[in-house]
C-alpha cells in the first residue's frame, strides 16, 4: 500500500475540466477517469470531499456580465454546481463508491442540505462527499467555497485541479517566459496577485493554515500522487 500524506482532502475540480476538449456540458469519459482515481484514493484510507466549479455550464460573472444582476448570475452558477455535484456522484456510484451530494442551500428534492455534522460523519463513514452551491452566497467563488469546507471538515490539503499544471508568474498561455512555481507562501501568492485562486480564497487559507495544491486534472492519476506526497505542480502553504 503506498503511503499517504493527506488524509482527508477537499478535492476542488474545474467544471471546465469535466467538460474535457468540448469545453462545455460533462464529458462522461474524463468523469469516469477522475472517478477511478478517486476510488483509487479511498481504498488507501484517504477521505474525500469534493467541490465541483460550474464553468461548463454557466460563470456568473463572465457570462452575464453587464447584462445581468450579479447576485442573480451568481445564483445560476450555484445551481451550475449542483448539477455537476449530481452528475459526480452518479459517476462515483457507477465505480462503486457511495457518494453524497450536500447543498449549501435547501433543495431538498435534489440533495441534503450541508451542515458539518452531517459531512462529517458521511466522511468518516468513507462516503465521497460532494459539496454543491459554492458558499450559498453571491460574490464567492467556488475556490472559496472550497477552502471554506475545506477548514469546516479540517482537510489536510485542498487539491486544486485545474487546466493548468500549477501557478506561473503569468498566464502560460499568453506568455512563453512565464515561470512556474514549485512551492509559494500565501503571502507570495496575494502579494504578486497570482492567479491560483481569488484573494478571498487565498486569504481565507492563510487565515486558516491550509495547505493548497494546484495541480493539472489532465491526467487524473496526479490526484493519486499528490495525496501519496509526490511533489507535482505548486504547493502553497506557510513560510
Amino acid at each position: 500500500m503506498p503511503q499517504v500524506k493527506y488524509r482527508r482532502i477537499l478535492l476542488k475540480l474545474s467544471g471546465e475540466a469535466l467538460a474535457g476538449d468540448a469545453h462545455r456540458g460533462l464529458d462522461f469519459d474524463v468523469m469516469r477517469s477522475v472517478c477511478e482515481v478517486i476510488r483509487q484514493c479511498t481504498q488507501i484510507g484517504v477521505q474525500v470531499g469534493i467541490v465541483v466549479g460550474g464553468g461548463n455550464f454557466w460563470r456568473g460573472v463572465k457570462d452575464g456580465a453587464d447584462r445581468m444582476q450579479r447576485s442573480h448570475g451568481d445564483s445560476m452558477g450555484m445551481l451550475a454546481t449542483v448539477m455537476n455535484c449530481i452528475a459526480m456522484a452518479d459517476a462515483l456510484q457507477k465505480v462503486g463508491l457511495d457518494a453524497r451530494v450536500l447543498t449549501a442551500v435547501e433543495m431538498n428534492k435534489f440533495a441534503e442540505y450541508y451542515t458539518y455534522d452531517t459531512a462529517s460523519r458521511y466522511l468518516s463513514e468513507g462516503k465521497v462527499v460532494l459539496f454543491a452551491g459554492g458558499t450559498g452566497n453571491p460574490y464567492f467563488s467556488t475556490d472559496t467555497g472550497a477552502v471554506l469546507r475545506g477548514a469546516e471538515i479540517e482537510a489536510d490539503a485542498i487539491l486544486l485541479a485545474k487546466n493548468v499544471d500549477g501557478i506561473y508568474s503569468a498566464d502560460p498561455n499568453l506568455d512563453p517566459s512565464a515561470v512556474k512555481f514549485d512551492e509559494l507562501s500565501y503571502d507570495e501568492v496575494l502579494a504578486r496577485h497570482l492567479k491560483a485562486t481569488d484573494s478571498t480564497a487565498m486569504t481565507l487559507a492563510m487565515d486558516n493554515h491550509l495547505t493548497l495544491v494546484c495541480f493539472a486534472l489532465k491526467d487524473p492519476q496526479n490526484i493519486l500522487r499528490v495525496v501519496c506526497g509526490e511533489k507535482i505542480g505548486t504547493i502553497v502553504k506557510e513560510n
